[in-house]
């Protein structure tokens, strides 16, 4: 049996680094708001200026939702209305206020935001973003223009820490038999000896998708056949969703009921759009992040106003919504006092009435969807499921997946995602306190004392208590534990990848997945000379791999962007780098693909720092409309035909920050499907990153330093070395 984990223990590790971690959000969401001007908050795309309230409307649950566009005084004749970028998403908290000028005071940024309202963004649009209100009753801001600025997301935290309260609480009666093997008190189920076996009923599923390859076909038989956990393993490429399609599929044709849930809107969007054409009798909970019509018409949004029973709330919805536009109208005291009590009396029976219609709804349905965090909404209290299959799973805090395991009665468990890219992002992790602790603590060689471990365990002196790791971090996801508890015969790895050009593929396939990896026929040849419109044949076009070394110390790194530090009197946004000779470079080479045929739009540009991804936009944006440009992090489970990647560090320590973390690297090289070009200076990298160049004429190779971790195959022709 593996090593058991005391729950009550691990309950209360997972309490403490939450509290942690909201604190260093809430922080640094502070520190920011308090310090910088709008114009630097929103060049950080944590703001958007110049708005105004271009509609109000009634939402679900009888919430108002505002919708917030462009100010039209300051769009140009003939010009489009078009919000300019930001970082803000759906699901993100936001405050909507009276825009402050760029020399207010501390106090007056106080007195505007007090006055101003606070929401959930539901909807990013081009021209428009869509917020709820969190309180009723409250005047939004309308005297001139407005701002939406970021603020913390306490909800989410709000939500983990009730689930983890909650779990520390159960008593050993309580402990499912599923909990128990989560935790490694309980064994696993044992399986058919072999799966692949013609006489296993399992070996004779018959396939909705025919064209799935072995290690999906196996991967979905495993899961079906998993009594309480099951892995899905997918590298990049590998057609994880279109696997979990299959698998939602199959368990429905056994008459089992599901709940799919994914750590963000988009990953649920992407399962229930991929559904849709199997006409499954589904719902999705929460609010859709892209509209279309496929995600929409299955929305708890949309059924509430389609379905037979949604007739009951119409004549009420709109009845607020006339007394909504009403508000705004009138300047009496008295009659906007009236309306907000007709209005209040109006929403306790729209949601009486809504309840009864979601329930039923619901109660109908064989697939539900929902974000992890939407999970937890009184919607699914006390619901009954067969399986939770959580796509995505290596993005999700362990927390997180709690929430729908605690909340709603479910007996089996099917992860799938990829822990060997990028866990979430840990800001407690990465704060300077944190980040000097671990360096000294690695200095020195020390182990962390029994006495830290009781006090992060929960009670010593328990003599129940089994330890729970001391390293762990909020960055060990479920996923990571469940594989380190019961070992990979709980796993199975998607190894046909259909992305990338064999050439490219090697190196994730030879450092990450045990050389496992193939590539599919149809993409392990194929180039930027072979695009389906016309490209020149060039020596970027005709190779898979260029790499622009930079060695010599004539392209030295920067600290900072200058420009946002001077904004923020002298308090960064984040202990970031640049470099603006790479970036030349990077925009030399966008200026070679595009002027050989290559469209701006299949090319993206990826950087692991903030700092040179804004010097990358002003150099770039502009130039090459359509161009993609993101941080690393941010551009993971996206693909371009061409993707350049700025390395950045160019130091005389050889200090390489970010690039020493291996699935950092692994997902900036597996983003391209027919071109990878890499910026970088080898001197400084190649102790981390061992380069090979490779020239076919004439032959010869080049290495770079040696490391102990990490081997990138550039295979470049002659021309291509710079």
């Amino acid at each position: 049996m593996p090593k058991q984990i005391d729950i009550s223990s691990f309950a209360a590790t997972q309490l403490n680094l939450l509290d942690a971690e909201l604190q260093a959000e809430l922080s640094e969401t502070n520190a920011l708001l308090s310090s910088h001007t709008p114009t630097a908050l929103s060049r950080a795309g944590l703001a958007i200026l110049n708005l105004t309230i271009s509609a109000i409307r009634t939402g679900l649950g009888g919430k108002t939702v505002v919708e917030l566009g462009l100010d039209p005084a300051i769009v140009t004749k003939g010009e489009k209305a078009d919000i300019p970028e930001h970082g803000i998403r759906v699901g993100d908290i936001v405050a909507v206020q009276d825009q402050p000028t760029g020399s207010a005071k501390k106090s007056e940024k106080r007195d505007l935001a007090k006055k101003g309202v606070e929401g959930v963004v539901l909807r990013v649009k081009r021209e428009s973003v869509e917020v709820v209100l969190d309180k009723e009753d409250t005047d939004v801001p309308s005297g001139g223009k407005l701002w939406l600025v970021k603020l913390a997301n306490d909800i989410t935290y709000k939500r983990m820490k009730q689930t983890m309260s909650s779990l520390q609480k159960l008593s050993d009666s309580d402990y499912t038999p599923f909990m128990r093997v989560v935790f490694g008190q309980g064994s696993l189920s044992p399986l058919p000896s072999n799966l692949n076996d013609p006489s296993n009923p399992l070996h004779k599923l018959e396939w909705n998708d025919p064209s799935l390859n072995d290690s999906q076909k196996e991967a979905v038989r495993f899961a079906v056949a998993s009594r309480e956990i099951a892995l899905i393993h997918g590298p990049p490429g590998t057609g994880k969703t279109h696997t979990l399609i299959e698998l939602i599929l199959q368990l429905l044709k056994q008459k089992l009921r599901l709940l799919v849930c994914g750590p963000s809107n988009i990953s649920v969007d992407n399962i229930v759009e991929r559904l849709a054409p199997h006409k499954v009798p589904m719902i999705r909970l929460g609010h859709p992040a892209r509209l279309l019509p496929s995600v929409l018409n299955h929305s708890l949004d949309v059924l509430t106003r389609t379905s037979e029973a949604a007739a009951l709330v119409q004549d009420i919805r709109k009845e607020m919504d006339d007394k909504q536009s009403s508000i705004r109208k009138t300047r009496n005291a008295k009659e906007r006092r009236q309306i907000y009590t007709d209005l209040k009396d109006l929403r306790k029976e729209y949601r009486e009435r809504e309840r009864g219609c979601v329930d039923n709804l619901i109660r109908g349905s064989k697939v539900v969807l929902a974000t992890l965090h939407g999970a937890g909404g009184f919607h699914l209290k006390g619901q009954e499921f067969d399986v939770v299959i959580v796509d995505e799973a290596s993005q999700a805090l362990e927390a997180q997946c709690w929430v729908p395991l605690l909340w709603v009665k479910a007996s089996k468990l099917v992860l799938a995602g990829d822990h060997l890219q990028l866990p979430p992002t840990i800001k407690s992790l990465n704060s300077k306190e944190a980040k000097a602790t671990k360096k000294e603590s690695k200095k020195k060689g020390d182990k962390p004392s029994q006495d830290s471990n009781a006090q992060a365990n929960g009670d010593a002196n328990d003599d129940k208590a089994k330890p729970v790791a001391p390293s762990m971090t909020l960055e060990t996801t479920l996923f990571d534990r469940l594989l380190a508890l019961h070992g990979p015969s709980i796993k199975r790895m998607l190894t046909t990848q259909y992305r990338m050009h064999e050439k490219i593929m090697q190196f994730p396939s030879a450092q990450l997945y045990e050389s496992k990896l193939i590539a599919a026929e149809t993409v392990k040849h194929r180039l930027l000379r072979d695009l389906p419109y016309k490209v020149d044949e060039t020596d970027d076009t005709r190779e898979a791999i260029v790499f622009w070394d930079t060695q010599g110390g004539d392209f030295p790194e920067k600290n900072e962007d200058d420009e946002i530090k001077k904004g923020g009197k002298g308090m960064s946004l984040g202990d970031s780098k640049s470099n603006e000779a790479e970036a030349a470079l990077v925009k030399l080479h966008v200026s070679n693909l595009t002027g050989v045929g290559v469209k701006a739009e299949d090319i993206a540009v990826v950087t692991p720092y903030n700092a040179q991804l804004a010097l990358l936009s002003a150099m770039l944006k502009e130039a090459y409309p359509g161009i993609e440009l993101g941080s690393v992090d941010g551009f993971q489970g996206r693909e371009k035909e061409a993707v350049i990647v700025s390395l950045v560090r160019s130091n005389a320590e050889h200090e390489v920050g970010f690039l020493g973390e291996k699935r950092r690297l692994n997902v900036a090289m597996t983003r391209p499907r027919r071109h990878l070009c890499v910026v970088g200076d080898s001197d400084t990298v190649g102790r981390y990153v061992h380069t090979v160049l490779f020239c076919p004429v004439p032959r010869m190779w080049l290495r770079g330093l040696q490391t102990p971790a990490l081997t990138l195959l550039c295979y470049v022709s002659q021309t291509s070395i710079h």
